[in-house]
């Protein structure tokens, strides 16, 4: 049997909204400046009764600037997220889509909790007393695949579509499912990645009952969010979407287009034990990270930089800080790490591809951005996390994981384009 052909992968436009800034290039600046976007909530009436009163909220975001009335109306804000991102990516690649073979652009874009607003707005209405004043829009609304499908249906193209859904993994699966069809040649571009818009009181009051929330900062919001930090105690829920544009490197050489970088690996996994705690000792996880190692033929001491998933959760940051040691050994200790999170709060199902996005602009910039509110070093989380200041560095190869409530893991390499 003839082997199969797979062709190359690269990252030819980013967009993203965030807590930092409305747009990709604006929040990069923030997240090098050691900003935070993280605040005390405002969209929650009654935020005062919930033990957990911070996130990482957009700030201005007017979802009829990328979409018609009509259509924000219907549609739940992590799908207005994704069209915003998708569409901010498809600027920065400069794809002309009327120049496309629109069979053969398609949109990969994952929700890790999809249309929670509509499901409160909606349960008011049910439980109002008259069932049939629910929303014949709402079951539409409220599916993660939405965001994928209304960004298809806003670009007009018909390649593959669907979404990806594992919790806080979703982007960074997307981005790896992404990739596979375009390596096996079933697209010519994807716009792929991550949406979320879960903070509202059902979201928030669901998470804060999990008591996976930070709860002691809620004076001091802006340091909340402090990954591998001792005082860390727990995660901080952001929003925003993060869109990258993939394409085949044949038809990114096609059309002329800027190329940020290479994706040469995706790596996934499950820890399969427990429903939301990573398994501690990291063993999964360095499974995960040794696969997408091997896949990308990248040898451990080839990495520059690792975007940790880093979510200021005591487990989490304990078992990637172990699986970095399994991993790379001696030299986990030279190793550059960082996680954005203590800027944007945890975005959950765009976290993985808006840090892919960051990834991308550290090759093509040779900047690391900081791990801010690192103040306090843990024992047990001894590594080089990048604290608090940019750092300048050639990055050549950056490794990207993620990790998800159902045990999931997963790993993207990214690298600066070869001959």
């Amino acid at each position: 049997m003839a082997k199969t052909h797979l062709h190359r992968v690269v990252v030819t436009g980013l967009g993203a909204i965030s807590p930092l800034a409305l747009n990709f290039e604006a929040s990069w600046e923030a997240l090098l400046a050691g900003s935070c976007g993280v605040g005390l909530v405002t969209k929650i009436e009654g935020i005062e009764r919930f033990p957990c009163r911070v996130a990482g909220e957009l700030k201005g975001f007017n979802p009829t600037d990328y979409l018609d009335p009509k259509e924000v109306r219907r549609n739940d804000p992590f799908t207005h997220y994704a069209v915003a991102a998708a569409r901010m990516a498809c600027a920065d690649g400069a794809v002309d889509l009327d120049r496309c073979d629109r069979n053969r652009v398609g949109v990969l874009i994952g929700s890790g909790v999809g249309g929670l607003q509509t499901i409160e707005n909606q349960s008011k209405v049910l439980h109002g007393g008259n069932p049939r004043m629910v929303s014949p829009f709402t079951i539409p609304a409220l599916i993660p695949d939405m965001a994928s499908g209304i960004v298809a249906i806003e670009f007009g193209v018909h390649g593959p579509n669907f979404a990806a859904v594992s919790a806080c993994t979703t982007g960074a699966h997307a981005i790896g499912e992404a990739y596979h069809f375009l390596q096996l040649g079933k697209a010519d571009i994807i716009f792929s990645g991550g949406t979320e818009g879960g903070i509202n009181a059902f979201g928030f009051a669901a998470f804060c009952a999990m008591r996976a929330m930070a709860t002691g900062y809620n004076d001091d919001p802006a340091r909340a969010s402090r990954p591998f930090d001792r005082k860390r105690n727990g995660f901080v829920m952001g929003e925003g979407a993060g869109v990258l544009v993939l394409e085949t490197l044949e038809n990114a050489l096609s059309r002329g287009a800027r190329i940020y970088c290479e994706l040469v690996a995706y790596s996934a996994g499950c820890d399969a034990s427990h429903i939301t705690a990573p398994d501690l000792s990291g063993e999964k996880l360095a499974v995960v990270l040794c696969n997408a190692l091997k896949e990308a033929q990248v040898a451990p001491e080839e990495v520059d930089y690792v975007n940790a998933h880093g979510t200021s959760t005591s487990y989490n940051d304990l078992c990637e800080t172990n699986a970095y040691k399994l991993v790379f050994g001696k030299r986990a200790k030279e190793l550059t790490i960082s996680s954005i999170k203590g800027a944007t709060g945890h975005m959950l199902g765009a976290a993985g591809a808006f840090e892919a996005a960051v990834c991308a602009k550290a090759i093509t910039t040779g900047k690391i951005p900081p791990t801010i509110n690192y103040e306090f070093p843990d024992p047990a989380c001894d590594l080089d996390y990048t604290a608090n200041k940019m750092r300048e560095k050639k990055v050549r190869v950056a490794l990207s994981d993620n990790l998800g409530f159902g045990g999931h893991n997963v790993a993207l390499i990214f690298r600066e384009l070869e001959p």
